[in-house]
């Protein structure tokens, strides 16, 4: 790899967020979003490929990597698209492309949006959640908070799994990406993973973000999201993942210039998974 990135520190809400920087400011500003459980350095790879040609910002989303865990209230798309709207707001670009992953891809989306005038591109990884088809099976509204308020009862008692060592820990990850190669899943678990007091590992992610809130956007409000994005829009994903396809499931009628691509032998961490082809993709896409 070129080098590094370095570290920064913005706030919102009153929490104490981490993003890093990869130099060359005078270039155009490319904004990475991570997904759900992750963290800013997993876009490495894909970061030391096109930070010759941008400004590459990249945040650890609140609840993850170093940034700060939520106290009270829940992780929401809506808290999401708040920290990013803060944390450009901070950097002081006044346009962006954005290359986002899963649950980023969803902020990704809702935040293109929200402020339409200030992104010029979107490539969104699996970035739309589960399949309309889905939706028909939704719960009433005092049914799901109810499955809220015990879930978070339950993860209130669930201590954060420990690994008696770094290679422990690499080992799940491995387990969890049959498609990762060993350098990839070393690197992405030393940046993933804080050293506990008595030695052992966890992983830094905070476990209250596997609850999904009750609240938040509904798919009539995401979509209406989507009909105000004005920039040209790249839906990815992978043809061995859970996601269904935007063009066959109706999803991507809602945008103004979107396209969609599938990319072979990749799962949901598609630019983990097949780094050159999905370089190969977005480098055009991103240089219209």
């Amino acid at each position: 790899m070129k080098r590094g990135p370095t570290s920064h520190i913005y706030f919102s809400q009153r929490l104490r967020l981490h993003y890093v920087d990869w130099g060359n400011v005078e270039a155009p500003t490319l904004l990475m979003i991570h997904g759900g459980r992750d963290h800013c350095r997993n876009w490495d790879w894909v970061a030391n490929e096109l930070m010759d040609d941008y400004h590459i910002i990249a945040p650890d989303l609140r609840g993850h990597g170093d940034s700060d865990w939520l106290i009270g209230g829940a992780y929401t798309t809506i808290d999401y698209v708040y920290d990013i709207a803060q944390l450009m707001r901070h950097s002081g670009a006044d346009e962006v492309a954005i290359v986002s992953h899963s649950m980023g891809g969803g902020v990704a989306l809702a935040y293109a949006g929200l402020y339409p005038e200030a992104v010029t591109k979107v490539v969104s990884i699996e970035g739309m959640g589960p399949s309309p088809s889905s939706f028909g099976d939704s719960k009433p509204g005092h049914e799901r908070l109810h499955e809220w308020v015990e879930n978070l009862r339950d993860l209130s008692g669930r201590a954060p799994k420990r690994y008696k060592s770094l290679e422990d820990a690499f080992q799940r990850m491995q387990r969890a990406n049959p498609h990762l190669s060993e350098e990839q899943a070393r690197h992405l678990t030393i940046h993933g993973s804080n050293q506990n007091e008595d030695g052992t590992y966890s992983w830094k992610f905070d476990n209250y973000m596997r609850a999904w809130a009750p609240i938040g956007l509904s798919p009539n409000q995401t979509y209406s999201l989507y009909r105000r994005i004005t920039s040209p829009t790249l839906l990815v994903r992978g043809g061995e993942s859970w996601a269904s396809d935007p063009i066959e499931d109706g999803r991507i009628e809602y945008f103004q210039n979107a396209e969609s691509v599938a990319i072979a032998n990749a799962g949901h961490w598609v630019h983990h998974d097949q780094l050159d082809e999905f370089l190969g993709i977005i480098k055009p896409f991103l240089a219209r």
